[in-house]
């Protein structure tokens, strides 16, 4: 039977994480229909957070590496560009997702590049944490108290006067 339920605002998914399976319901552009993904070996399922704008899902199998996405792929649904090695979480937000391995402070972003989802140009040596708010995210690095946000500034995107050091 079913292990889990997923939303992401738009759309359900109900997974049998013993068996690989799912169903997935609500407006099919928006992860709602899943019908022909394989879902064998997942460990995560993240979808963008409630919103009004966009839905999309990631399904993660982090022993074998790798992950799907489905839904709107402007903000998420496609992750076809992420390498999934080594990956330990998945984040989000409203329109992207941030893909953190905890053993290498690596971060993956992709999604909406205005809120959140471009991150290539920042560094992510030694992140343990990633935190997220509608359209932005933080990444710290907690032994050393670093920090680096991203997304859309009014919403947290822009942490540069904030010391995390106190």
């Amino acid at each position: 039977g079913v292990t889990d339920v997923y939303s992401n605002g738009w759309a359900f998914m109900a997974l049998n994480k013993n068996n690989g399976t799912a169903q997935c319901w609500g407006a099919s552009w928006s992860g709602g229909s899943c019908s022909d993904l394989d879902f064998e070996g997942v460990t995560d399922v993240v979808g963008t957070k409630n919103n009004e704008g966009c839905g999309a899902f990631v399904a993660l199998n982090k022993n074998a590496g790798k992950a799907q996405c489905w839904g709107e792929s402007w903000c998420g649904g496609a992750c076809g560009d992420v390498d999934f090695a080594g990956v330990t979480d998945v984040y989000s937000n409203e329109y992207a997702f941030a893909a953190l391995n905890k053993d290498t402070g690596k971060v993956q972003c992709w999604g909406d590049s205005r809120d959140g989802g471009s991150c290539s140009d920042l560094d992510f040596d030694g992140v343990t944490d990633v935190y997220s708010t509608e359209y932005a995210f933080m990444a710290l690095n907690k032994n050393t108290g670093q920090a680096q946000c991203w997304g859309y500034p009014s919403y947290g995107g822009n942490c540069n006067d904030v010391d995390f050091v106190f």
